[in-house]
Order: C-alpha cells, then sequence, then structure tokens
C-alpha cells in the first residue's frame, strides 16, 4: 500500500516519526531504520527537535518529543488512554490487585493510566509516576521484543538477565520479584500498536506475600487478556 501523502517533506518526517515510536535511536540507527540518506536524517531530526516533536535523551538519542504528549492530550484523541480506564479496573478487580499501563519515554517507562486496588496492602504507582527501564516486569516488556542493539543497550545495568527476557518473548507476558521495590511482585503483558510494535506494557504489582513467587501463575492469564483487548483498542483507532 502507498502511504504517500504527495509531499514528500511531510512524508519524510512521518517515516522519522514512526521509527522513532519503536524507542530512542542514533542518527545511524534512524539511518539504517528510515532507508533516507544521512544528511536528510539529521536536516529533519534538527527541524522537528526546533519544535520539539523530536528531543534527544541523556546518551544524546532521538527520541519522540514533548510536543507530542501535549498535542495528543490536547486532541483528546489518545485511544490507547481512553480505552485504559475501563480495562485496568477490570483487571483490577480481577486479580485484586493494582493496575497500570506504562509507556516508554527514553530511559523511564512512565505510568499513563492507574487503577489502585481500593483497600489493604498495595503498590501505590500514581499516574506521570516515573520509573525505571532497569527493573521490573513492566520494564521487561517494553525491551523485550526490541532490535538488537537497542536490546544490549537496555540490559546494561539491569537487574533481569538476556535469559529473563527471551522467556518473557516465549511466554508472552513476563514477571518480577523483588526487581524494582522489596516486597513488591509485578506481571505484566506488551500492548503493541498497529505496526505490531510494543507501545506500552499492561500490569499488575502488589506484595508478595499475596501474588507469591510465581505471580505468573496466578494472574499471567488476566494481565495478558487485558494487554489484547488495549491492542484491539489501539488497531480499531487506527483503522
Amino acid at each position: 500500500m502507498d502511504n504517500s501523502s504527495g509531499v514528500g517533506v511531510i512524508d519524510k518526517a512521518a517515516t522519522l516519526l514512526d521509527a522513532l515510536e519503536a524507542g530512542p535511536s542514533t542518527l545511524a540507527q534512524l539511518v539504517s531504520s528510515t532507508g533516507l540518506a544521512r544528511p536528510t536524517v539529521h536536516r529533519l531530526a534538527l527541524a522537528l527537535a526546533h519544535h520539539r516533536l523530536i528531543g534527544r535523551d541523556m546518551q544524546g538519542r532521538f527520541v519522540l518529543g514533548s510536543r507530542l504528549v501535549e498535542l495528543a492530550s490536547a486532541a483528546g484523541e489518545d485511544r490507547l488512554i481512553a480505552a485504559a480506564g475501563p480495562v485496568l479496573l477490570g483487571l483490577r478487580d480481577a486479580t485484586g490487585e493494582s493496575a497500570q499501563v506504562f509507556r516508554r519515554q527514553g530511559e523511564w517507562r512512565v505510568c499513563v493510566a492507574s487503577a489502585e486496588r481500593p483497600v489493604g496492602l498495595r503498590d501505590t504507582i500514581p499516574v506521570g509516576t516515573r520509573l525505571s527501564m532497569r527493573a521490573g516486569s513492566a520494564a521487561q516488556c517494553l525491551l523485550a521484543w526490541e532490535d538488537h542493539d537497542r536490546l544490549l543497550e537496555g540490559l546494561e545495568q539491569a537487574r533481569f538477565t538476556p535469559t529473563v527476557l527471551a522467556g518473557v518473548r516465549r511466554r508472552g507476558w513476563a514477571q518480577s520479584l523483588g526487581e524494582r521495590e522489596a516486597g513488591i511482585a509485578s506481571v505484566s503483558a506488551p500492548v503493541r500498536g498497529p505496526t505490531g510494535r510494543v507501545i506500552a506494557a499492561v500490569s499488575i504489582s502488589g506484595p508478595m506475600e499475596r501474588l507469591t513467587r510465581q505471580p505468573g501463575r496466578l494472574h499471567a492469564e488476566a494481565v495478558s487478556d487485558a494487554g489484547k483487548q488495549l491492542t484491539l483498542a489501539v488497531a480499531k483507532s487506527a483503522a
């Protein structure tokens, strides 16, 4: 299918933004993933950065810019966040644990939607909370399906191993025991965009004394179903 709009510079800029949906990229990685000439990628990236549509992370890599979040919020058309509310409430009620959706922003994963357990011990993660990409089942999900170079970068100083991520890819879900915080367990599953890329992770989290040392055995099916519901909601919005 021809996705060209007939306006070359707009199409090339959109190609850059599409490539950055998968995560931070160096200039060389953008050239490789887009197939555009290096001078073209460099010129467009700088122009998009001027308008905050592209930013830079702490390693100097290109990332999606803060202006995109502002525009999505203003338009009220973020289907993932719109769909997340009822899905997370259903997941919370099915598991009895706090439920969240995380997106990756550079070196962080950010909670963009949350449904808290109403009573008892709970793992409280308010919307807007930034957590490390180096620990936790949501971080595992957001990293597991990245390309080889990004996978290696993400594993530096991570509390999980390549073997753990291979298991995530094989099962289709992740679990963690005390990785992010002592005594806290979690289970996460990927949310995919229309192209099949992982764009978010849906999670539950709570005390290990309740989730046990095998939280996936208890809740992987419910969490995976929530991931599939959100993936379908995102796909419908793009249709």
